[in-house]
């Protein structure tokens, strides 16, 4: 159950770690396909429901997004965000400090909204194509949350025993939803060109209702926001890129070109299939399909293609497509835990927001999916229930890429691509808040799911306060030789805790000088200085590297971290180790209100240094014979 929760700060998530195989891009393409050709099950019924006749030109403005928009924002993301860490992560390096990690807290709650809604809208989609086909009892169109739930329980079960074959599973998926889809669509469309009053009456209605183009396109512009499911996969492509197959000469640990091009390859090639496929399903669907059938109830609601697979293919080829549909919809949901098991690991338990255990699999898969089953409760398993919040998701996460990209290029000094990055920001910017103000559910949703990722990951973060946040340490060779000199000579290790100042030979000799006074140090006994040099104190898990210098004539210990009680604890038990001696460290009480420095401490990482260091080391080290000293004047 706990398998990888010992995971390092390192590790972040399943995507981040060294896959043992790597695949072509067109088979991993297929992966985060599951997600992104998906939403063919539902999305050109939803655009007909939010567009009525004017459908097939807010499709096409869907698609000049995807393609200008979305995918030149992603093909960035994907190069300078290379070890499949997205957008997020990107912000976070470009935001430091408190106010990025809460910034990445909020895009984690959109994040979550997004991915969990794709599971509980995909699994309610599936049941919906259940339901509606003609050999299915009756009796299963009356407990459509029940069998969504069971979808939802099988596909928790999937994570729980692993997802090794998730790629091969995804290609055959997604080549025989693609190839029926395309079946569907050449039929319908070859009805229309055998027909073609359908598109003149298309036309004449369309034009009785709006009849300039001019409004027609701006129509289309309003209730584009509407359609922005059509948008999603694109976050999960880059979440995936280590399982690229990279060229022969990239550089492990440098930038590997080769899976950066197989990426955007990747990119392109989904959006460009996707952009296809809505353009002439959008088409098909509105030319042949009542325009009352895709109101709820109707028989083309939520599942527009299925009804032409069963109108003008038959009952049994309908009931071949809607297996098909069914089943990738179900692994749909699969994509998107996969992106949530990514995101989870890779963030809160490295911010100290998260229990170790949340490192680990099976026990997220366990919430995640309980999470789902609420949810889907609460809509009772409908669709349309369930867009706008899933629209929300989605956009955020693209704009935030957008913002993002831009942010990258105007920090390398690129006008051009700066403004170009910008225009595209701005335009997700407005299809975002059209979006929240036309179905502010989404908001609601997200804002539930915000609110408990911060009020838990604070919570944690103070349960978690004395914790050693040290993932790796290591000292340099001098200081080595500091710590194994006196270890030989003395038998001990004395080591004097000094805030980084003036470093001046006086200052040392001072400081020197009242801690054998206050403290009663044995003349005798050579000590040494320990200094940490602040650093972002919101990071909570931190490489660390323990230099030692000769300053002024004396022996300085320093090391870079933004939580200082924490590291001092963890360099005095890498000393304890490397000199197989206790060592002792001297402190001076700090001036102040004990709740004051308490606070300094949760967020700046200092505050009352001496007592918590102590505390650190009683937790970490239970044997007192081996804990290291801990005295205060």
């Amino acid at each position: 159950m706990l398998h990888g929760a010992d995971q390092g700060a390192s590790h972040q998530g399943p995507h981040q770690v060294e896959v043992e195989k790597t695949h072509s891009w067109w088979r991993v393409m297929c992966l985060t396909g599951v997600d992104y050709f998906s939403t063919l099950g539902y999305q050109p019924a939803i655009a007909a429901l939010a567009a009525g006749l004017l459908s097939p030109i807010a499709t096409i403005v869907l698609v000049l997004v995807t393609l200008f928009g979305a995918l030149p924002v992603y093909r960035r993301v994907a190069s300078d965000s290379f070890k499949g860490a997205g957008s997020i992560m990107m912000l976070e390096k470009l935001l430091p400090w408190w106010a990025g990690k809460l910034f990445v807290l909020v895009l984690l709650g959109f994040a979550v909204t997004d991915f969990m809604i794709t599971m509980t809208l995909s699994a309610a989609d599936a049941t919906a194509h259940i339901a509606e086909n003609p050999f299915t009892p009756h009796w299963f169109t009356e407990i459509p949350v029940p069998i969504t739930l069971v979808l939802l329980l099988l596909l928790g079960i999937v994570f729980l025993r692993g997802f090794k074959e998730a790629i091969g599973i995804a290609v055959g998926l997604v080549a025989v939803f693609l190839l029926l889809n395309a079946v569907v669509i050449v039929v319908a469309l070859w009805h229309v060109f055998e027909r073609p009053v359908v598109a003149t009456d298309w036309w004449s209605n369309l034009t009785a209702q709006h009849s300039n183009p001019l409004v027609m396109i701006g129509i289309a512009l309003v209730v584009f926001p509407k359609l922005a499911l059509g948008l999603s996969g694109f976050e999960t492509g880059v979440a995936v890129m280590p399982q690229v197959r990279g060229g022969a000469g990239d550089d492990p640990s440098g930038r590997p070109e080769g899976r950066i091009r197989g990426t955007k390859r990747l990119l392109t090639t989904a959006a460009i299939i996707m952009s296809t496929f809505l353009i002439t399903s959008s088409i098909a669907t509105t030319f042949l399909i009542p325009q009352q059938e895709f109101q709820p109830g109707g028989g083309a609601n939520g599942r527009a293609l299925a009804f032409l697979a069963h109108e003008y293919l038959g009952n049994v080829f309908g009931s071949v497509y809607d297996f098909s549909t069914v089943a990738i919809l179900w692994f749909a949901g699969a994509s998107a835990m996969a992106g949530l098991l990514n995101l989870v690991p890779r963030f809160l338990p490295r911010y100290g927001m998260a229990p170790q255990w949340a490192r680990a699999t099976r026990p997220l898969v366990i919430i995640f999916t309980l999470i789902a089953f609420a949810i889907t409760i609460i809509f009772e398993a409908n669709v349309d229930a369930q867009g706008g919040a899933y629209a929300t998701g989605v956009l955020v996460l693209i704009t935030s890429a957008a913002v993002a990209v831009t942010l990258s290029a105007r920090r390398k000094q690129q006008k051009k691509r700066t403004i170009g990055f910008g225009i595209i920001a701005v335009v997700f910017v407005y299809t975002t808040v059209a979006n929240v103000i036309e179905r502010p559910d989404g908001v609601r949703i997200a804002a539930v799911f915000i609110i408990a990722i911060v009020v838990v990951s604070l919570v944690s973060r103070v349960r978690r306060s004395f914790e050693l946040r040290a993932s790796s340490i290591e000292l340099d060779a001098v200081a080595r030789q500091f710590i194994e000199a006196d270890a030989d000579q003395f038998s001990s290790v004395c080591i004097i805790a000094n805030e980084p100042g003036a470093g001046t030979a006086e200052a040392y000799r001072s400081k020197g000088r009242e801690e054998r006074r206050d403290s009663g140090i044995p003349a005798r006994v050579p000590t040494m200085f320990l200094e940490v040099l602040q650093a972002d104190s919101s990071d909570f898990e931190e490489d660390l590297v323990v230099e030692g210098h000769v300053v002024q004539g004396h022996r300085v210990l320093r090391v870079r971290s933004g939580n200082v009680p924490n590291t001092i604890a963890s360099t005095l038990l890498a000393v304890r180790d490397i000199a197989g001696v206790v060592p002792s460290i001297y402190f001076e009480w700090n001036e102040g209100s004990p709740i004051r420095n308490a606070l300094r401490f949760v967020f700046t990482g200092v505050g009352d240094v001496a007592p918590v260091t102590r505390e650190v080391l009683r937790e970490a080290e239970p044997d007192v014979h081996r804990r290291p000293t801990v005295h205060v004047s």
